[in-house]
């Protein structure tokens, strides 16, 4: 009998891994000693080989100010993604839309939409993805804040209708299919793309505490709309992958420290790796990061197969967005390998 139960857990996470698209998250991270250039050349590099292995999107995060990711400029790095690959999916995750007017963000990604026909996904959020006097340098004036952001994010989707409900038009842009994604770590998020029959990512690689009351609250209050006809929800999930979980745990290090940096007022540039380095911080350090890698999987194949397994399993995922924030290039790419032949394996 136990023998019957154990095959029918293996054929259930089976399907469910090879149900679930594994897409990539990438910040176009500045490591330390390189710079953008460098880091826009990685980026494309991933992106080409993320489609060969058969991730589903890739997408890029909008921050400004930070010494440690390049991808400020989002809607201009997705079309150098767009325009070095053929089949998978580009797009924001995302824009942060208080920073913007709804109609530059529609033009801007109408524009995207035409260059490459069906390959554009443009996921929203509510953060300025700075600090705020950086954000008061974006807009100039701090009147159109996150309070506004419901309005905005409608006002955004009605540039992509085909009607003539507005006086203005973004031209490209009017009539495109551009998805529309809401992006979060709080419950906002969920209710709003709840409300508006939206899908909706949230960021548990970083901000992991609301994840499944939110999951649960979009899911129950989800509404149906012309855009979806059931909840889909995208989970933000870390991966340090490598031939041996010791390997895994040193290169996770570079992540450690800069998100320590970060908390701590001292943004950084990607580090390299480090001996021992949990070991090295106080305990307020040590509980941080506990928490924010409670939404992470770092190890050999084998580790990292059985944690994306339970994660799934435990959350009811459609997606899974993985970051893996890495600072040697090549081992950043093997850890990507090494999730995608995991999600192959279980075909």
């Amino acid at each position: 009998m136990t023998s019957i139960i154990q095959v029918y857990l293996f054929d259930y996470r089976r399907e469910v891994m090879h149900l679930i698209p594994f897409s990539i998250l990438d910040l176009s991270p500045i490591t330390e000693g390189s710079n953008a250039a460098q880091s826009f050349r990685n980026t494309l590099d991933l992106a080409q080989h993320g489609e060969r292995w058969g991730y589903n999107r890739y997408w890029l995060a909008e921050h400004h100010g930070m010494p440690g990711i390049a991808s400020a400029a989002t809607a201009v790095l997705i079309a150098h993604v767009a325009g070095g690959t053929s089949t998978i999916r580009v797009g924001a995750g995302g824009i942060m839309l208080p920073n913007h007017s709804p109609l530059v963000i529609a033009e801007q990604f109408g524009t995207l939409e035409s260059l490459f026909p069906g390959r554009i996904d443009l996921g929203l959020g509510r953060a300025p993805g700075s600090d705020q006097i950086t954000a008061r340098a974006l807009r100039r004036t701090l009147s159109s804040d996150v309070d506004q952001f419901p309005q905005d994010v409608v006002e955004l989707m009605d540039y992509f209708g085909s009607g003539q409900t507005r006086a203005v038009r973004a031209i490209p842009g009017a009539g495109l299919n551009v998805p529309v994604w809401i992006l979060g770590s709080s419950l906002f998020g969920a209710q709003l793309a709840a409300e508006l029959g939206l899908p909706y990512a949230f960021a548990s690689h970083f901000a992991p505490a609301q994840m499944m009351q939110a999951v649960e609250l979009y899911r129950a209050t989800f509404r149906p709309s012309a855009h979806l006809a059931k909840p889909y929800v995208m989970l933000g999930f870390n991966v340090f992958a490598a031939d041996t979980d010791e390997e895994a745990q040193f290169r996770a290090t570079s992540m450690q420290q800069a998100f320590v940096n970060l908390r701590s007022g001292r943004p950084s540039r990607l580090p390299p790796p480090v001996d021992g380095y949990m070991s090295s911080i106080g305990p307020q350090e040590r509980t941080l990061l506990e928490h924010v890698l409670s939404c992470a999987a770092i190890g050999s194949p084998a580790t990292v197969s059985r944690d994306l397994q339970a994660f799934i399993e435990r959350t009811g995922a459609d997606e899974l967005m993985i970051t893996s924030q890495i600072f040697d290039h090549s081992a950043r790419l093997r850890s990507y390998e090494i999730t995608a032949d995991i999600h192959a394996a279980l075909d």
